[in-house]
């Protein structure tokens, strides 16, 4: 059969291969930004299928208008929080993902930013590259010590757990923060604690959960408040986990030392008076952004939208 399937942004051109190979009709959205609920509609009003990512927003309107013809959003990345599942199960509509094949890629890019925001490296390229450095002092920059400090983890998942691991080298002391024991986490010497724990014993706290009701502003004034004036808070799971307003009053009154933010409220749009403080290292979302990663990334949506559409089971199924 034909099938007509629509992608909403660029994507690797293994998983666009992967596509043309069964299908008869392959477009692809524009490239430099998300499209309105009203072009999403009609886009794919008349698809077989959609492979989407993790800046759309696919709300129930959006799959209200295209139910009856189209069988499935493959998304391209593990967060399905942009997707509403509900309406999706409601309507038959298959939803998969991508999950365990961006875990390392991530886990590397936590670790990336706990060190270059603890040794200020942001401010240390400014200071060169801006012409502004008149040479070595003893005082200069000087940051955080990574090694023998407490690592504590919020949300010990893959990505959580796999940073955690990557923390033997550095001899930190692990506190995470997850329902059920870490067998991996605890052969380390990790301990399971709440939250409240976790944050007041780390010197680096690392945000690793989903998005849900239940995550929104989880880290916000009070949890803000029970954290270390030398702690570094880092986040690469979702944006909407932190309360940015009180993030940056924390920042800015010194009552935690850094952080180092890979993801925001509002993409592609962070909080102005983030960006103006001197220790906030902030990057474009770039958590699972190499070449291997992503081409993984398009060859397990594409395969799923594939197999739902010829009537075999997704691997990845979430919804539907």
């Amino acid at each position: 059969m034909a099938f007509s399937v629509y992608v909403t942004r660029p994507i690797p051109e293994v998983g666009i291969r992967i596509l043309q190979r069964s299908c008869g009709a392959v477009d692809v959205g524009p490239a430099d930004r998300a499209q309105t609920a009203e072009e999403l509609i009609a886009a794919i009003r008349n698809r077989d299928g959609v492979l989407c990512n993790v800046a759309d927003a696919i709300g129930a309107e959006v799959l209200e208008a295209v139910a009856g013809k189209c069988k499935v959003f493959a998304n391209f990345g593990v967060g399905v929080n942009h997707i509403d599942l509900a309406a999706a199960e409601r309507l038959g509509i298959v939803v998969t993902n991508t999950p365990g094949v961006l875990t390392d890629a991530t886990a590397d890019l936590t670790w990336a930013l706990m060190l270059a925001a603890a040794r200020r490296l942001s401010e240390g390229v400014t200071l060169v590259s801006s012409g502004q450095w008149s040479g070595w002092t003893p005082t200069q920059l000087l940051g955080h010590d990574v090694t023998g400090r407490t690592l504590g983890i919020v949300g010990a998942g893959r990505i959580g757990t796999a940073v955690g691991l990557r923390s033997a080298g550095f001899h930190m002391p692990i506190l995470y923060v997850e329902r059920r024991q870490r067998d991996e986490l605890d052969r380390m010497g990790g301990r399971r604690v709440e939250l409240d724990d976790c944050l007041a014993g780390s010197h680096f706290v690392t945000l690793h959960v989903p998005l849900t009701p239940e995550t929104h502003h989880l880290i916000g004034e009070r949890e803000l408040g029970l954290m270390r004036p030398d702690a570094i808070l880092i986040n690469t799971s979702r944006g909407e986990v932190v309360d940015e307003r009180a993030l940056a009053r924390a920042l800015r009154e010194k009552r935690i030392a850094a952080a180092g933010l890979d993801v925001f409220e509002n993409e592609p749009h962070p909080l102005p008076e983030l960006l103006a403080l001197p220790n906030v290292l902030c990057l474009p979302h770039l958590g699972s952004a190499t070449v291997a990663t992503r081409d993984r990334m398009a060859e397990i949506s594409a395969t799923d939208l594939l197999r739902v559409l010829n009537g075999d089971a997704p691997l990845h199924r979430v919804a539907g």
